[in-house]
């Protein structure tokens, strides 16, 4: 059995890197329509309960870990374990426990160029379509509303796209285990301390 992050081929690699820089574009594009910009925001989105689906992205990020040095990455990783304690005993309480995400370092990411997908789309307003036709929409971080409070005019960022991207590469990367491999539900923390994805 091999970790997922090796089974990851250049020619994957690159298009993980494209559809992220799409999916950058893309936000921006948006943001621009009605200037909207994080600088100065008083929260920081990366203490967000955000849960991640594919192995793809899982193994990317363990691709990412990898450039880091030896003693940053163990730092990350007792980081990580830490936060999967805190929000295990909080969702057991039911409640999701508002904890900064292990990559963060003095208020930033420290695996930037590495983010995954919900870290790169969140804030501004979006949609997405659901395979079986249903349109989620997403009215964007709590900034986001109060700038938009006077105007709805703004034309939301359509996911759908980036997700359907996604699913492809997510494909080619199971292939013929895609329907017995475990799904994936994991914060970033977990993904961390679990290690990289097995396949």
């Amino acid at each position: 059995m091999k970790t997922a992050e090796v089974v990851l081929k250049h020619e994957v690699l690159k298009q993980v890197a494209e559809l992220y820089q799409d999916m950058e574009a893309a936000y921006d594009q948006t943001a621009k329509t009605f200037d909207f910009s994080c600088s100065g925001c008083p929260d920081n989105c990366c203490d967000s309960y955000f849960l991640h689906h594919t192995y793809t992205e899982w193994a990317y990020l363990w691709y990412g870990l990898r450039t880091l040095e030896e003693s940053q990455l163990q730092n990350i990783s007792e980081k990580a374990v830490k936060c999967v304690v805190e929000s295990e005993a909080a969702l057991a309480r039911g409640k999701r426990a508002i904890i900064m995400c292990p990559l963060n370092s003095d208020g930033r990411c420290s695996l930037y160029s590495y983010r995954l997908m919900l870290c790169r789309l969140h804030g501004v307003p979006a949609t997405f379509t659901r395979p079986d036709g249903q349109k989620l929409d997403f009215p964007g971080c709590f900034r986001c509303q109060e700038h938009l409070a006077a105007d709805n005019s703004v034309a939301p960022l359509d996911r759908t796209q980036f997700f359907k991207r996604l699913v492809g590469l997510e494909i080619g990367l199971l292939g013929h285990k895609r329907m017995t491999a475990p799904r994936v539900k994991l914060t970033i923390a977990q993904m961390v301390a679990k290690g990289p994805p097995e396949l």
